[in-house]
């Protein structure tokens, strides 16, 4: 049974960050989740409570809320091997879209 990613990702309005962290979430998550992920996009600007609910202190920040344990990430999501080793589909030293390690 593959894993389903939940993934949460706070912006601040249509900034020139914000605007980066969504494509380079998205296309993170379409090269190396394909059809395994669910991906929200949340306005703190327009949505302050889901901010506080999730105590956000900075944005961009993008959450994994699924599989647990929940990670968070902030920035601009622009280095991809921290990425991939941080949501676990990588083994933390192993190259960029390397297979992880099963053992």
């Amino acid at each position: 049974m593959e894993v389903r990613y939940v993934l949460r990702l706070y912006i601040a309005g249509p900034t020139g960050q914000s605007n980066r962290a969504i494509v380079n979430t998205r296309k993170i998550c379409e090269e190396h989740l394909k059809n395994r992920y669910d991906l929200e996009v949340v306005d703190i600007c327009k949505h302050p409570a889901a901010a506080r609910n999730e105590q956000i202190i900075a944005a961009p920040t993008l959450v994994r809320k699924m599989p647990l344990p929940v990670r968070r990430f902030v920035g601009d999501m622009s280095n991809t091997p921290k990425m991939l080793a941080g949501l676990g589909l990588v083994s933390p030293g192993s190259p960029a879209g390397g297979p992880q390690d099963t053992d």
